[in-house]
């Protein structure tokens, strides 16, 4: 009698690369490119050069490597150094402003490679155990060929010209957005055409710019085609917009979504957020926590220091299954275009950036995270979140446990604690609620640190105190006494 029946909904099981990954994004151009010793031109770095930084890459234990768009870049209104609008003949341009006569979105810059080269680049990536991402920007430069042979894909403007893309305050002069409303068959068979191109040389996974901006429909015909025949492709949704789009993306068939965690900061703010994610939310959205993107510096990152990247390092590798890495982060690199701007200064996204990897780096650091998340499956779910009772509103305190996924048939626990300021030792009482851990009350248990190596005996309230110039975090898995 108490039998009840709710919506019928369908059902998709993705591979795990689809819930749990760390990516890492780096241009291709920038590893390997130089000064022409005689000239003082730069010379691009290309595939074969690239292809010398994945070992790294996958030595930090991440899964995939997240290239910018590999396309040729337009001449037309191409940007300058930090966005200018006065290019000169030796500045390479925004990829993201694909296409020129060298060809479009099916086509590779000349001065990266061959399609062979690129293969080559796949391969060497598919040895170390990585993925290849690639970007999937539906748009267009002035030069792209769809301008000549599908003028109709685009918005004219009263005047006849065609409208570039805004997202205001920002503009780009460099790209035309595609109107999806004249030939929403035409531009469907067009990108499954490219999508399946790439795919053939071993792509499969694709991060997809700024979906929000382009009709559901066509991501669903699109989305659900491509994994009608190959259930494997992973999609990731670049998306910064209000969270019913976002979470739209999310039912529409995209794999992954960016985040608001870029900036979440408080206790409060995250505590919120990834509850939020880790209800109802998690039916149909899969969070991917970025600390950086070439777009975003985020402010906290500008003044924190070298802790405040060790913090939101922690923060998005061990809140969320899925998390990502912009090149340079490991670097410590911090430095605003301006005061109160996100963009970097000297962005990579307008010149070459080849760094010196050599330097003073949070790659250990990035890898003994990405080692705890791949040893322990709690880490790789997010339904199993539990938020403890830190008692201060500078420090966050959260565990997940898998319950039956440890040694011998134990239970996987995992219990994080974390200052948040970046800029003062912190101390406080946190207080547990054993039951998550799957600990009897009143009981003490061991608390084995992964980053000290150091275990303490751990009951209900616990006296913490973080120094984040020394260690930011307690990274504990619960061992039960005998």
């Amino acid at each position: 009698e108490h039998v009840t029946a709710s919506d019928r909904y369908g059902l998709w099981v993705d591979r795990e690369r689809g819930l749990f990954s760390s990516w890492y994004e780096f241009f291709p151009r920038s590893e390997g490119a130089h000064r022409n010793a005689r000239t003082g031109e730069w010379v691009s770095g290309n595939f074969v050069t690239a292809a010398e930084r994945l070992p790294a890459v996958a030595e930090m234990g991440f899964h995939i490597v997240y290239l910018p768009p590999i396309h040729p870049i337009g001449r037309q209104y191409r940007k300058g150094p930090n966005n200018s609008l006065d290019a000169g003949p030796d500045d390479p341009g925004s990829p993201w402003a694909i296409g020129s006569a060298e060809g479009g979105h099916d086509a590779i810059h000349p001065e990266l490679g061959t399609f062979a080269q690129f293969d080559a680049f796949v391969a060497r990536a598919a040895s170390l155990g990585l993925d290849v991402a690639l970007d999937l920007a539906l748009q267009a430069s002035p030069d792209h060929p769809w301008v000549k042979e599908h003028p109709e894909w685009f918005t004219t403007r009263v005047d006849g010209t065609i409208a570039y893309a805004e997202n205001p305050p920002k503009k780009y002069q460099d790209i035309y957005p595609i109107n999806f409303d004249n030939d929403p068959v035409g531009i469907l068979a067009e990108v499954d055409r490219i999508v399946r191109l790439w795919m053939s040389h071993g792509v499969r996974v694709f991060r997809v710019d700024n979906p929000h901006t382009k009709p559901w429909p066509f991501w669903e015909a699109l989305l659900g085609g491509i994994k009608r025949t190959d259930p494997d492709v992973i999609f990731l949704a670049e998306a910064f917009t209000r969270p019913a789009l976002m979470h739209t993306l999310g039912q529409v068939g995209f794999t992954q979504s960016y985040t608001y965690f870029t900036w979440r900061n408080t206790r409060a703010e995250l505590e919120e957020y990834v509850t939020e994610l880790a209800g109802e939310a998690s039916n149909y959205m899969r969070p991917s926590f970025w600390v950086n993107t070439p777009d975003i510096l985020p402010s906290y990152l500008q003044y924190s220091g070298p802790a405040g990247f060790k913090i939101r390092a922690a923060l998005a590798a061990l809140l969320a299954p899925s998390w990502g890495v912009y090149a340079g982060f490991e670097l410590y690199e911090h430095q605003a275009v301006k005061a109160g701007s996100e963009e970097y200064l000297n962005s990579e996204k307008y010149e070459y950036r080849p760094r010196d990897w050599s330097a003073d780096s949070l790659a250990p650091y990035l890898t003994l995270l990405n080692r705890v998340r791949r040893q322990h499956p709690a880490l790789q779910r997010i339904r199993n979140i539990h938020f403890h009772d830190s008692g201060s509103p500078d420090m966050i305190c959260f565990s997940k446990r898998l319950v039956g996924a440890g040694p011998d048939g134990t239970d996987d626990t995992v219990l994080v604690v974390v200052n948040l300021d970046p800029h003062s030792v912190r101390e406080t009482t946190v207080r547990l609620d054993l039951a998550a851990l799957g600990i009897d009350p009143q009981a003490l248990f061991g608390a084995h640190d992964l980053v000290t190596q150091t275990t303490y005996d751990w009951g209900e309230a616990n006296y913490v105190r973080l120094d984040p110039f020394v260690e930011p975090a307690h990274i504990f898995v619960v061992r039960r006494n005998p």
